[in-house]
């Protein structure tokens, strides 16, 4: 039953990042790990918008399909999945997306770690840019491994973003979260430059975390070192 309510979940979020344009044509990938310790994935080559729940693929630690019907194969940069929950326990679901205006960000080698925004203080911290790797090689797992343990979502140099959770809707929300940043960051960098809070408004902010039950990692009030 919770197998079967996953996949239905994890094919919304694949319709979401679809509509909301993040993604084009084949673009992006997300995975979820199962109670067994298996993951569902998203199919390589197939558009968000048309994945079915019937198309996921279970694979292992490995990347090995486990699945009777092995037409479909599971998204090439399943690598990057797989690394992020090897090197991080308390994460259950990655949501990889190109939303616009965060991809702008990491195209453009400008991370997102102004600390002005409450609810982003809050949620993610300083959002860095991991250095670039070939997509589908063990370049991106290699370059995200020390971010992601102080991070939950990242900027991938020239590629798009990353976003990690205890749940899918984690995942997902946490993506929505910074590309919202990313849209007011570059608005008030039109009007004439961000105003950052102050590190003791910022501290009391991410102290807060606990209080309204936010999950995983966060770099804290110093700006990122991968260190």
């Amino acid at each position: 039953m919770r197998h079967r309510k996953l996949k239905h979940q994890l094919t919304e979020i694949c319709h979401r990042v679809w509509q909301k344009g993040w993604v084009a044509a084949n673009d992006g990938n997300i995975s979820a790990k199962l109670p067994n310790g298996t993951f569902l994935a998203t199919p390589t080559g197939v558009s968000k918008l048309t994945i079915t729940p019937e198309m996921l693929i279970n694979i292992d630690e490995n990347g090995n399909v486990l699945d009777r019907n092995k037409k479909l194969k599971p998204s090439s940069e399943i690598k990057m999945h797989l690394r992020c929950y090897k090197d991080r326990p308390d994460v259950n679901a990655v949501v990889h997306a190109h939303p616009p205006v965060a991809t702008g960000f990491a195209v453009a080698g400008v991370p997102l770690d102004n600390y002005s925004i409450p609810e982003t203080i809050i949620v993610l911290g300083s959002i860095p840019i991991t250095p670039y790797g070939t997509p589908s090689t063990d370049e991106v797992p290699n370059n995200i491994a020390p971010y992601i343990q102080k991070h939950d979502v990242v900027l991938l140099q020239n590629h798009g973003a990353l976003a990690l959770g205890a749940d899918l809707m984690t995942a997902y929300y946490r993506m929505e979260t910074l590309e919202l940043f990313a849209q007011i960051s570059l608005n008030a960098h039109i009007l004439g430059g961000t105003k950052e809070l102050s590190e003791k408004d910022s501290q009391q902010l991410i102290s807060m975390r606990a209080q309204y039950g936010v999950t995983g990692r966060h770099p804290g009030i110093k700006r990122y070192s991968p260190r």
